[in-house]
């Protein structure tokens, strides 16, 4: 576990842009000494970058274009790329390189991928998709890849990157096949993909939740972060942007990795308020989000105003509570876009060369709404999943049939 303090520094509004060092990714990630080998990550102001954060905090506020019932079609700002090249008939195999299903949100969006996959085969577009799933292991992802370009049997490209920097040599491999490469998720650092899908981003996210507690606390309260993995460019801008403004706002913010491990972040909270009083918790991904309150609850401590995420365990646990919360959402319906873009490729239609999906909050305002609209799903479900259209709704997410 690396442990890092950032102390109050001044303060100034949440929206001020101060330039700070430029965006690396060194794929070098070195396990911290005499830390249980847990792995030390770059520095937050190495992952800051000021061009980037300044276009997502404009993004949250565009109106996407799209059609209103179909959020996993929809596009902010699209520069359009034509696709002619990849225009062919028959039915087409995909080949899917995931990072993995090891947590409850690429859980939810797999299952949601698989629905619509089942749909498109009816079309005879797509028609077979091969996935292999590397389990978090970088390594295992590049052999993945190779595997499939191997083969030679595919089609096209889906990859979900498990990391930034390591997987891009692999994807660029992918590319120099003349199939098309789709990469959505997580980013790589090359465009040589046809097209990237993803939500607004990692600084909107660290830009919304940090926000949301600096206007719910004050000058010298403190913060604990609960991060799940270093040297992911969506994980590591998520807290760069956070670390930015809390400091800016004169927050105190000891932050942790604790790998959505429940046991993890309770003993990290618990450790942390048997030092002293906590205000808020901030975390870049929500899983194990009620192990955190619960450490408030077995400390008598008062709830601490708190940023988890649209998992239904966590908006439950929002509502029994009554507490001053906010859940940011990383829509999980991107799962369905890359399937969606690869009918359109074959197709010969434009798709944008990055495909930007709309990643909005739930607020308090929002909370009985998700609720009720996910009623009888269980708690690893994701409330933002956007499969309600998909024939499968709602016995499969129910059942979590995992393919």
């Amino acid at each position: 576990m690396r442990r890092g303090l950032r102390s109050a520094i001044g303060i100034a509004s949440a929206g001020a842009l101060i330039a700070l060092a430029g965006c690396t990714t060194d794929p070098s990630v070195e396990p911290a000494e005499g830390d249980g080998g847990a792995q030390e990550e770059a520095p937050a102001e190495e992952w800051f970058d000021q061009e980037v954060y300044d276009k997502q905090f404009k993004q949250r506020e565009v109106e996407p274009e799209g059609p209103d019932d179909k959020p996993y079609l929809q596009m902010i700002n699209p520069e359009m790329k034509d696709t002619s090249e990849f225009k062919s008939e028959g039915g087409k195999k995909m080949c899917f390189a995931n990072a993995s299903i090891s947590n409850p949100w690429r859980q939810t969006g797999w299952i949601t991928m698989n629905e619509q996959l089942k749909e498109l085969k009816k079309n005879g577009v797509i028609t077979e998709m091969e996935t292999r799933d590397a389990q978090d292991n970088d390594d295992t992802q590049i052999a993945d890849i190779d595997y499939f370009i191997a083969e030679g049997n595919c089609d096209g490209f889906i990859i979900s990157p498990n990391s930034t920097a390591a997987i891009t040599p692999a994807v660029e491999r992918a590319c120099k096949t003349d199939k098309p490469v789709i990469v959505f998720d997580r980013g790589v650092e090359t465009d040589c993909a046809v097209t990237f899908i993803h939500p607004i981003g990692g600084f909107a996210w660290g830009i919304d939740t940090a926000q949301f507690l600096i206007d719910n606390l004050k000058e010298g309260d403190k913060v604990v972060a609960l991060r799940i993995l270093p040297g992911v460019d969506v994980l590591e801008q998520r807290w760069a942007a956070a670390d930015k403004l809390f400091s800016e706002a004169g927050i105190e913010v000891v932050d942790y990795f604790a790998e959505g491990d429940p046991a993890e972040i309770k003993k990290v909270v618990s450790d942390e308020l048997a030092k002293g009083d906590v205000q808020g918790i901030w975390m870049d991904a929500g899983d194990g989000a009620v192990s955190a309150i619960e450490a408030f609850e077995d400390a008598g401590k008062d709830y601490p105003v708190m940023t988890g995420e649209d998992e239904l365990s966590f908006l439950r646990k929002w509502k029994e509570t009554d507490m001053t919360a906010l859940a940011p959402v990383y829509t999980n319906f991107q799962w369905r876009t890359p399937l969606l873009a690869a009918e359109k490729i074959f197709q010969g239609e434009e798709v944008p060369s990055e495909w930007v999906l709309p990643q909005s909050p739930i607020t308090a305002e929002d909370l009985d709404e998700y609720l009720e609209r996910n009623e009888g799903m269980p708690d690893g479900h994701y409330a933002k999943f956007g499969g309600e259209d998909l024939p499968g709704f709602p016995e499969v997410w129910q059942e979590r049939v995992i393919p």
